[in-house]
């Protein structure tokens, strides 16, 4: 623990019971994007109390397992080889942009942005709209001049609404009215038509609807894009060692998404939670947390806490044995009232003895990184991949690979 003037206490949490703990207190309120406001005011994952739970119940209205399904079994597969087909013909990518190409492709649809054109432009300016976006969510991490990112990054949330958002909105009221009046038309399963279908229910101004969006986009491209990058590159480190499971990672989906998952245990999309206690907090542990304290959830550590996942936590094994009740991605989807809304769109649902394989969700990374496995992934010899430099986050700038052998 940490301690200053009362105002400024922090407390860091390191262990796994004490983070799981933190995460169910009421009464520890979500700062973590206190400076990303230019983007996160008033989204989801940083309401509290009845205005979480009322935004909550009308989105989860959205995600439920059938529109997963829909995702995972028909409309991702096309997105994966309509996107990779020209990669494959090249016979080489880098697995950065790839990754966000992808799964920008897959949260555009989830977050009901609408792509008229449909060609390679028009992505590529929802991409560059997409990146600013996660600039504003990660500004706390930011090693550029804040101030002036903010002022960039508020002129691309509008620029971004004109262009993208606006016509979605008139597309989608359209599509709600005809419904209302009878006609057999589909609306789409998005978060923007739910926010439009439960409009009088949540009264949300524009600007809320339109970061709501905005966070839903950047969420579901950026942290499924770094989680797909990073489970690559660990796959790649333990086929090397251990050359036995090379044809798992193209040929096994539940090994791949053990894989995932130890990726994601081992690599949370954010190295920390953070809370501010809205009242003493008291832990089961016996630490106290003061009223006004800042609470850090250091998850590289509550994450590889060897009294919960082995003397070798710090390590990547997919063939990991856990105890009961423990998640293989430990908590970095969170816990408690903030569990991440898309934990099991992205990572599959968590297998159990006897899992149906047919009747399983593996999760969308776990579908994208399998298909580089079965497309004979490994990395470029000549082009070694690099961090990037503009944030104090684990982020990889470029990763090169090349294509080998046939699928």
């Amino acid at each position: 623990m940490t301690a200053v003037a009362a105002e400024e206490t922090t407390i860091v949490l390191t262990t796994f019971a004490d983070a799981k703990d933190a995460y169910r207190s009421k009464d520890l309120r979500q700062s973590l994007y206190d400076e990303g406001e230019v983007v996160m005011a008033d989204v989801l994952v940083n309401l509290h109390g009845e205005e979480h739970r009322s935004r909550r119940r009308v989105e989860n209205r959205m995600f439920r397992r059938e529109v997963f399904e829909r995702y995972e079994r028909e409309l991702f597969p096309q997105v994966i080889e309509r996107t990779l087909a020209p990669y494959r013909a090249e016979g080489r990518v880098d697995l950065v942009r790839l990754g966000h190409e992808l799964m920008l492709n897959l949260a555009a649809l989830t977050a009901g942005v609408d792509r008229p054109e449909g060609t390679a432009e028009e992505t590529g300016r929802l991409y560059a709209y997409m990146m600013k976006f996660v600039e504003g969510a990660t500004l706390a991490h930011s090693t550029k001049d804040k101030a002036e990112q903010r002022k960039v990054i508020a002129q691309a949330l509008e620029d971004w609404d004109a262009e993208f958002l606006a016509p979605s909105i008139a597309r989608r009221r359209d599509l709600l009215a005809r419904e209302a009046a009878g006609e057999d038309v589909e609306v789409p399963s998005d978060v923007l038509a739910t926010l439009l279908r439960h409009a009088g229910e949540l009264e949300l101004p524009a600007e809320v609807v339109r970061r709501e969006v905005a966070f839903f986009l950047l969420a579901g491209a950026h942290t499924s894009a770094t989680a797909f990058v990073r489970a690559v590159d660990h796959i790649l480190g333990w086929i090397e060692e251990h050359p036995e499971d090379a044809e798992l990672a193209a040929t096994d989906p539940l090994f791949v998404q053990r894989c995932v998952h130890e990726t994601v245990r081992l690599n949370p999309s954010s190295p920390i939670g953070r809370r501010r206690a809205l009242a003493p907090v008291t832990l089961r542990s016996g630490i106290q947390i003061p009223q006004g304290a800042i609470v850090v959830i250091d998850l590289q550590s509550v994450n590889r806490d060897a009294e919960v996942f082995g003397a070798d936590a710090a390590a990547f094994d997919p063939h990991r044995t856990l105890p009961p009740n423990v998640a293989p991605f430990g908590l970095s989807f969170a816990a408690g009232m903030h569990v991440c809304i898309g934990q099991d769109l992205a990572a599959g649902v968590v297998p159990r003895s006897g899992t149906d394989l047919d009747d399983h969700l593996f999760g969308l990374v776990t579908a994208v990184v399998r298909r580089m496995f079965a497309a004979r992934v490994r990395r470029d010899p000549d082009d070694p991949p690099r961090r990037d430099a503009n944030t104090q986050r684990p982020y990889w700038g470029s990763y090169p690979v090349l294509f080998g052998g046939e699928a």
